[in-house]
């Protein structure tokens, strides 16, 4: 990877770039040098057909300067913009720079709409219709992708119009996990259960009585003694930790698609790993608060 960002490319382009001017350049030279084709010496020398002659007339002026111009304009465009190498050009322009410049003038144009918002309650902030819609719309465009146009989620991805939540629902615990992301890890298992698939088994049927689906109720006898490896997460009851994200296992919500005794295998074995990403660096505080006041309210009527 490094050899991609090493000046070898700069000169690379460099080169590629004044050689495509140069021989621009002189291929005009070179056709300005081409006589108008006279009575006496107008062919190239190439006859076809007995009576097909080739003409060598020079190039038509208008044509000519045209071709001179896009030269002129591409030596101007490379002394005052970015592209010839890494030489930065004499404007300074980045693309870079240029997005961060509308971004700053977009967010310039939205503060006040944002600023009454700024220490208002999440529980206000949901009941006021404008806000509302405000983070409806900042949901739809940054975070529907995970959960979802109606945020009821997906296999992997949490819904957000119920009361199940793996880090907390309270409007500051939604707002903590917008802010700073969320990383939730559930390592391999079957270590700690005791080692084989058949303990892996034994532990899947004891976590599918939890919650009332169809299971092997002696496997889930054995499997209860050693769901103790499990507790130090999900609880001695099951019931999960906010704290860690680590979710309920006696109700009947999945996070991790179907619960078969092949899904809950899977997961004891292999263990999971699902990561939110953190939207402080793209969305203001006011905006994160109006987000969080929206996912709040899909599952606080």
């Amino acid at each position: 990877m490094s050899d991609f960002i090493s000046s070898f490319w700069s000169l690379w382009v460099m080169a590629i770039v004044a050689f495509g001017i140069i021989f621009c350049v002189a291929v005009l030279l070179f056709g300005a040098q081409a006589r108008a084709a006279t009575a006496e010496d107008r062919t190239t020398g190439h006859v076809w057909d007995g009576d097909l002659r080739e003409i060598n007339n020079p190039l038509p002026r208008w044509w000519v300067g045209m071709f001179w111009l896009t030269i002129f304009f591409a030596i101007a465009y490379f002394f005052m913009y970015p592209g010839f190498g890494n030489v930065k050009g004499s404007l300074g322009w980045t693309s870079a720079g240029q997005y961060e410049a509308e971004m700053a003038k977009g967010d310039a144009q939205v503060a006040p709409l944002f600023a009454k918002y700024a220490a208002m309650p999440i529980e206000d902030i949901a009941k006021d219709k404008d806000a509302n819609g405000m983070g409806q719309r900042l949901f739809l465009n940054n975070c529907a992708q995970c959960h979802g146009s109606s945020a009821k989620g997906g296999n992997g991805f949490p819904d957000l119009s119920d009361n199940d939540w793996l880090w907390g629902g309270k409007p500051e615990q939604i707002m903590e996990s917008v802010t700073k992301g969320r990383n939730g890890n559930m390592p391999p298992q079957i270590q700690a259960i005791g080692g084989t698939p058949a303990d892996a088994k034994a532990v899947a049927n004891y976590v599918m009585s939890l919650s009332g689906l169809p299971h092997d109720a002696a496997q889930a006898s054995i499997g209860k003694g050693k769901f103790m490896a499990c507790a130090a997460c999900h609880g001695a009851d099951a019931k999960g930790n906010v704290a860690l994200g680590a979710p309920n296992l006696t109700d009947k919500v999945w996070l991790m698609g179907v619960p078969s005794e092949a899904n809950i295998v899977d997961q004891i074995t292999n263990g999971k790993t699902n990561v939110m990403p953190e939207w402080h660096t793209k969305l203001k505080p006011e905006q994160i608060r109006l987000v969080s006041a929206y996912v709040w309210s899909l599952s606080n009527k």
